[in-house]
């Protein structure tokens, strides 16, 4: 499918328009742990130096992780390697938005996770305008 639906689809990563065309005068400046490939050249319309991201796998903005995110939006002026500090040890990595896949967050009463919602405890009274 991939191959096919490659020249005409841009949420499937990055079409060959993109690749041939899109891409000319832009430097790579690196890539990130999910794989993706960062890119910067040429000017936007403000004068600044356009950065691109080229997805790996599927175009979806939460698998930018936080300083690539930074570095994307001008928020810092070097590439993360060397305009952020060392990841303290307990940082965790970044990970995608999980919405709609089997790993999502399914609370105790999802219907994924059987339904079932633990008794009321009697100690909620409900507001009403008059009291």
């Amino acid at each position: 499918m991939g191959i096919n639906l490659n020249p005409f689809t841009w949420w499937n990563g990055a079409s060959w328009g993109t690749m041939l065309y899109g891409l000319r005068g832009m430097a790579q400046v690196g890539t990130d742990s999910l794989g993706n490939v960062y890119y910067q050249g040429g000017k936007d319309g403000s004068g600044r130096v356009r950065r691109w991201v080229i997805y790996e796998g599927a175009n979806d903005a939460s698998r930018v992780p936080p300083e690539w995110f930074s570095w994307l939006h001008h928020q810092i002026d070097d590439v993360p390697a060397r305009a952020m500090p060392a990841p303290r040890p307990w940082q965790k990595p970044a990970v995608p938005n999980m919405t709609g896949t089997p790993l999502a967050y399914r609370p105790s009463g999802a219907l994924e996770k059987g339904g079932k919602r633990a008794a009321a405890t009697g100690d909620y009274e409900a507001w009403t305008p008059e009291g």
